[in-house]
């Protein structure tokens, strides 16, 4: 992919702004009828059409991990000047890595998670616009346990985006970039990394509720195959024992209780050995 320069990105930003804003060189006198016309709103707007694009095309059964995999791949094409990763919040507060552009990106995020300093703990936890950023880790009075180990690795500079920006706390996770020098840094542009989480936590929202729709899914599926086969499995031990039905039951539960396994399995057993018993 061919990157924008500053100047096309102010550009781009400016006409989307005008665009948005009813500016144009169209003139609207009384009775006249406004066309509207898409404007080319540079490249801007193509690197989010072109994630929204990634977004719809991630394969169902790649889940989470396939989404946030085609995220980072955007925000690196975005801002190539850093080490991309993310950060995810467990409900418990825990933080965990599911991808990355680089390794070294996660022994990063390692080092955050483990001290409890860094913009990401701090974009994830806080109330503000989601932004966090350090341009001299080695000295910013922040961060005075995580700093002088993340430059023990070669990075001077980090910026995170909280998922969602504008949400309470806690959110969703961060996206991570890590630089080299902080030159990289001054050159990002904080608006469009607010816009790019937005898009990665509505994707990772929606992923998350697709995920536990499917593991409901599969209990349900497995709750109804246990009741059937224990259904048989009862059936078999009244028809054998003359058992009523409470008794047949109590005979599997004894011998679940004796054997230590489940009674589905004890009842799957039953039911495909019937000619045995």
């Amino acid at each position: 992919m061919t990157m924008a320069t500053e100047e096309e990105w102010q550009a781009a930003r400016s006409r989307f702004v005008e665009h948005e804003a009813g500016g144009g060189d169209d003139a609207r006198g009384a009775g006249s009828v406004s066309v509207h016309v898409t404007p080319d709103l540079g490249p801007l707007a193509a690197e989010f059409v072109g994630l929204s694009r990634d977004l719809f095309t991630v394969p169902p059964e790649t889940g989470v991990v396939g989404v946030l995999e085609r995220v980072v791949r955007r925000a690196a094409a975005i801002v190539p000047a850093a080490m991309v990763s993310v950060t995810l919040r467990e409900s418990d507060g825990t933080f965990h890595t599911p991808t990355e552009t680089d390794p070294l990106a996660t022994r990063a995020d390692g080092i955050q998670y483990e001290t409890g300093e860094g913009p990401c703990v701090e974009a994830t936890a806080t109330s503000s616009t989601g932004f966090t950023a350090s341009t001299d880790l080695a000295h910013d009075e922040r961060y005075p346990h995580f700093g002088p180990r993340v430059v023990d690795l070669g990075f001077t500079a980090l910026c995170s985006t909280g998922m969602f920006p504008g949400g309470d706390p806690p959110r969703l996770g961060a996206l991570n970039y890590y630089f080299r020098g902080p030159a990289g840094l001054s050159d990002v542009d904080e608006d469009a990394m607010l816009i790019l989480a937005s898009h990665a936590a509505v994707a990772l929202h929606a992923a998350r509720n697709l995920e536990a729709e499917k593991l409901r899914t599969a209990q349900l599926t497995e709750a109804l195959q246990s009741r059937d086969v224990i259904g048989q499995a009862k059936g078999i031990l009244m028809e054998r024992r003359g058992a009523s039905a409470d008794e047949a039951f109590d005979v599997l539960r004894r011998a679940s209780q004796d054997l230590n396994i489940k009674i589905r399995d004890i009842a799957e057993t039953i039911a495909t050995r019937r000619a045995e018993l």
